[in-house]
């Protein structure tokens, strides 16, 4: 008899601690879901809401999320929409919709993400509702999910 409890007690105490991984793994996997979610929200609504009265600022939250490729030519064309942006006194307040996670691993992720925005300008000035459908891959650097490539899908 105390054989047999002996082999319940080890039993018992093995299937605990395989639980105990499997709830770790599973709340790793969540908390890792609702991040992606998080820095592809923000990305976008950085990315769809500019102001040409503070477009330094805007242009540099975008920059701050970005990485890669993104990066690099968000940052080589921000000059030239700086002007473009000041000149047409454009507003752009962004609003993110929804998002959701099409692939992901653990230092990498794609997210869908559906936002509008009501874009004023000088041709413009009572505004205009635009709708946007982003494809954003995002990657782990340094603790932060960072957008790496932002495309416009139909």
């Amino acid at each position: 008899m105390s054989v047999g409890l002996a082999v319940a007690t080890a039993v018992t105490t093995a299937l605990t601690i395989w639980l105990c991984f499997q709830l770790l793994e599973r709340h790793e996997a969540d908390q890792r879901r609702q991040d992606i979610l998080a820095a592809a929200r923000q990305s976008a609504l950085n990315f769809t809401s500019l102001d040409y009265r503070h477009y330094d600022r805007d242009s540099g939250n975008v920059l701050k999320g970005a990485t890669g490729d993104f990066k690099e030519q968000f940052a080589a064309q921000t000059e030239e929409l700086t002007a473009l942006v000041a000149e047409n006194k454009s507003v752009s307040e962004g609003r993110v919709l929804d998002a959701g996670i099409v692939r992901s691993d653990e230092r990498s992720a794609r997210v869908l993400v559906v936002a509008d925005s009501k874009v004023t300008n000088t041709a413009v000035p009572d505004g205009e509702a635009r709708t946007y459908r982003l494809q954003l891959d995002l990657v782990l650097k340094d603790g932060r999910w960072l957008t790496s490539d932002v495309e416009f899908v139909g």
